[in-house]
């Protein structure tokens, strides 16, 4: 799904490091290390961005996993402090379901699937990542799944209902 880009400029936003990976090459004098950052941002008001950065130190990764998270933000239909509906994000071999909650249930997701529902500013949901625990992949699956979420408003337009309006039952042949 292609989505104009956001202007990271207007908005306030927050971010997070999901994971920190020290990785290691092998050469002639031992070994050289490097890090690589996973981090999200977003606004707390269902604006969302992901990035990875790699560096030799890890504020400078950090850093680029910021920067490149504010060029890559989507946003999202919420219904208050929850998502609209249920839905399976998917990326690889891993997947995401995220249900909506009632209010006051708080978010109910481990590691990096929670790191994105705090800084998008869902405050009551209940998700659970199926099928690998790479973090990266697990990421890309949350995201999926929030941007494939649809508005109600707009589903509703698109099957011809009015605001408000009930749907007409159909007659039952006899």
């Amino acid at each position: 799904m292609k989505t104009d880009r956001i202007d990271p400029e207007g908005l306030n936003l927050k971010d997070k490091v999901v994971f920190i990976n020290r990785v290691a090459k092998v050469v002639k004098g031992g070994r050289r290390f490097s890090f690589s950052a996973l981090v999200v941002v977003g606004d707390e008001a269902g604006t969302v961005g992901v990035g990875k950065g790699k560096a030799s130190e890890v504020p400078e990764a950090i850093r680029k996993a910021v920067e490149q998270a504010k060029k890559r933000l989507v946003k999202f239909p919420m219904n208050e402090t929850t998502v609209t509906h249920r839905i399976i994000g998917k990326y690889g071999s891993n997947s995401v379901v995220i249900n909506p909650a009632p209010k006051g249930t708080g978010i109910i997701a481990g590691g990096a699937v929670r790191a994105i529902f705090e800084v998008a500013g869902i405050q009551d949901i209940v998700a659970k990542a199926l099928g690998g625990h790479n973090p990266f992949n697990t990421v890309k699956a949350t995201l999926n799944g929030l941007t494939n979420l649809k508005d109600p408003d707009v589903v509703k337009r698109l099957r011809g209902k009015a605001e408000g309006e009930a749907p007409v039952p159909e007659e039952i042949n006899e």
